[in-house]
């Protein structure tokens, strides 16, 4: 996943011939035999071999792998939901929800109460559309996508009650995979800084 921190600014089939004939369409048929035998053979027939080759495994290699990674390979954690607590993938947020970012995990949002100390407030949630080759470009179209937004929001506020803005977006990878969703925020601060909002943004 990604993430633009900004300071202030965002980075005619032609038709089917008809078959000539009765008019019926054909209905599959089912034989079935008249008779059942009634005996069972009780001999193998001439040529058939009594028993299994004598070089045929009878069990599982004895150097199978006992253990298996535990683990997913790092950088994919984030396409996932974290099993527990408060964190989720930014992907999940909607317009409205409050959330603290971290700088280790940027993809990552861990939700708060709008009405307790938090760094950020989503205030759009939408989604890219197009073919994008880089994360370049995928960071210019999910900041041409929350500009507008951002900016009219900000403006319903005092001056420096909002000091950033928070624009998260999937890298090429992740959108690939189908992960589309751009979360445009506003933050309490710049860069992480200590300052927080404690009430929900208007």
């Amino acid at each position: 996943m990604a993430n633009g921190r900004g300071d202030g600014s965002t980075d005619k089939k032609s038709p089917a011939e008809s078959s000539k004939g009765t008019g019926r369409s054909p209905t599959p048929s089912l034989s079935i035999p008249s008779a059942i035998p009634s005996e069972i053979p009780t001999e193998l027939p001439s040529g058939f071999p009594s028993k299994l080759p004598s070089g045929f495994p009878s069990g599982l290699p004895s150097d199978f792998p006992s253990d298996f990674p535990s683990e997913l390979p790092s950088g994919l954690e984030s396409l996932f939901a974290a099993p527990a607590g408060d964190e989720v993938p930014y992907y999940m947020l909607k317009k409205g929800d409050c959330f603290d970012t971290s700088v280790s995990r940027p993809g990552q949002a861990a939700k708060r109460s709008c009405r307790t100390p938090h760094d950020a407030e989503v205030v759009k949630v939408t989604e890219l559309k197009g073919g994008y080759a880089t994360d370049a470009a995928l960071k210019k179209a999910a900041a041409g996508l929350c500009e507008a937004s951002l900016a009219r929001t900000e403006a319903q506020h005092a001056a420096g009650t909002v000091r950033g803005t928070l624009v998260q977006y999937p890298d090429t990878a992740g959108y690939k995979l189908g992960i589309d969703k751009v979360a445009c925020s506003l933050t309490a601060d710049v860069g992480g800084g200590d300052r927080k909002f404690t009430a929900p943004l208007k």
